[in-house]
Formats: structure tokens, C-alpha cells, sequence
């Protein structure tokens, strides 16, 4: 097998250099790859190469987190519109006829929308405890929550402790049997990211916004029952934000989903890469082209 060589790369998009990951054969199926809360496209580097020898695959980091650049909150909309419509210009640019997606986290609202406004263009999902359900959302969300209900000033800044080293690295070994499986770069670039000058206001902002998402649940279920879009669930049975119930829906509106536990937490590919590529291989294998 060659080596896997994979090109980093930017993107201007609305004025703004969104900074993606790509590799595999430029004439391969596509699939592009949405991360989550508070991570970039680093969170895909082990699973990228498992991939990259059949897919052409694309990793961008959201506007605001990563390597994209980070406008102050005040002179961009820290929305999942905004993000989405970002997602969207750069899918357009690129030239993506046709793509599977996987989501994670942040990356499901952003994608569901992408797949809700373009459905002639994706040919499969994958939802790593992504949510697109109320059963799926656990009680660590209720500080948000309140947010959502009562947005003062003393409930926005009861939330940062949300985005402290503390709760960050909690966030990937929390449901973890084995810690040594966690890479501690993870963790640790990731804050370095929310420590930089203005990025805690970005995402109180996008945790007040995430009650929009909530909101679409039934647009997404919409789309879900009326397009059928062939759907794979992989997710970490013990992530104390996404519930299994909220992968098991799923099969509610798309009866032919298949949905895999793994017994790990919010971040899956830390602990089971190589588990999870299999089930994704396999799915990625039966789509249309």
C-alpha cells in the first residue's frame, strides 16, 4: 500500500480561509468529514488514512475553531446558519457534485443542513453521535438550556466554565475505559485553540445559537423520512451529551439505518478508529457513486 500523503490546505470563502485537510484519488467518491465542539479537523487524522486509499477525503475546519480564521464575535455572526452557509460556499468552490458526509457533534447541525438544502448531492451519512433528536440530548445540557430560556449575562457566564482545560480534557475521557488511548495532543490543542483572544465569546455565542438546532430537529426528520438517505450511526454508548436513544431514533424516520454502539465515550475515534472505520468502509462500500 502507498503512503497516505495528505495535503493542508485554505480556502477563501466568504472572505474568510477555511483550513482543510484533503487526500485520496482526486477522482474517488468523496467524503467530507464535519467535527465537532470544541475540536477541528485534527479529531479525523487516524481515521483519515484508514479512508484515503478508495475516497477522496476532505476535512475542513469550521469558522471559528481550528486552523479556519476566527472573526471577533462582534464582526461575524457566530450562528449554525452562518456556519452552514460558510460549509456551503465552500462545498460550491471546491466543485462537489456528489458526497457522503460524517458529522460529529457541531458537525451534524452544519451537515444536516447542507444535506436538507442539497439532497440531490449526498449519497450517504454517517453520524458519529451526531444528534438530530430530543431523546438524544442528556441532562449535561441543562446549563445550556437555561441559557436557551433565560440568555442573561450571569447565565451566559455560568457557561465558561464549559470551555476551561478542565472541562475540555474531561470532555474526551469521560466514558473512556482506557486513558491510554487518548491522545493527550487532542485535548490539548483543542484548548489552545478556545484560549485564544476572543474564542470563549465565540462559543457562548454558538451555545446560545445550538437552541436553532434543536428547533430544525423536525426539519431534519423531514428530510430523513421523505429522502431516505442511507445512514450509518456510529456512537460512544457512554457520552454524557448525546444519549443512545438519539442514535437509535434514527431508525424511526430511516428504517433501513444501521446504528453500532461502541463502548467509549463523546469522542469515539480517539478509542475505536480502527472499529468504527471498518462499519464505515462497509457502508461507504454499498452507496451509489
Amino acid at each position: 500500500m502507498k503512503p497516505i500523503v495528505v495535503n493542508y490546505r485554505k480556502l477563501k470563502v466568504n472572505d474568510l480561509n477555511i483550513f482543510y485537510r484533503e487526500t485520496g484519488p482526486e477522482n474517488a467518491p468523496v467524503v467530507l468529514l464535519l467535527h465537532g465542539y470544541p475540536t477541528s479537523s485534527h479529531m479525523f487524522r487516524n481515521l483519515i488514512p484508514l479512508l484515503a486509499e478508495k475516497y477522496h477525503v476532505i476535512a475542513p475546519d469550521l469558522p471559528g475553531f481550528g486552523y479556519t480564521d476566527k472573526p471577533d464575535h462582534q464582526s461575524f455572526t457566530y450562528t449554525f446558519d452562518n456556519l452552514a452557509k460558510h460549509m456551503q460556499g465552500f462545498i460550491e468552490q471546491l466543485g462537489l457534485k456528489r458526497f457522503a458526509i460524517y458529522v460529529f457533534d457541531y458537525g451534524a447541525p452544519v451537515g444536516f443542513r447542507l444535506a436538507v438544502n442539497n439532497p440531490e448531492k449526498i449519497t450517504g451519512i454517517i453520524t458519529q453521535n451526531g444528534n438530530a433528536y430530543v431523546e438524544g440530548l442528556s441532562d449535561g445540557w441543562n446549563p445550556i438550556r437555561k441559557y436557551w430560556n433565560e440568555p442573561t449575562t450571569e447565565n451566559r457566564n455560568a457557561l465558561k466554565m464549559m470551555v476551561e482545560e478542565g472541562t475540555t480534557k474531561w470532555q474526551y475521557l469521560s466514558g473512556v475505559e482506557d486513558e491510554s488511548l487518548v491522545a493527550p495532543e487532542s485535548y490539548t490543542l483543542d484548548q489552545h485553540f478556545l484560549d485564544q483572544p476572543g474564542n470563549v465569546e465565540i462559543q457562548l455565542d454558538l451555545f446560545k445559537d445550538y437552541a436553532t438546532n434543536v428547533a430544525l430537529y423536525p426539519t431534519f426528520q423531514a428530510y430523513f423520512r421523505e429522502k431516505q438517505p442511507a445512514l450509518l450511526a456510529v456512537w460512544g454508548n457512554k457520552d454524557p451529551f448525546f444519549l443512545p436513544p438519539g442514535a437509535e431514533a434514527f431508525k424511526q424516520d430511516i428504517p433501513g439505518a444501521t446504528v453500532k454502539f461502541f463502548n467509549t465515550g463523546h469522542f469515539a475515534l480517539e478509542t475505536h478508529v480502527n472499529e468504527i472505520a471498518v462499519e464505515i468502509l462497509s457502508f461507504l462500500e454499498k452507496l451509489p457513486e
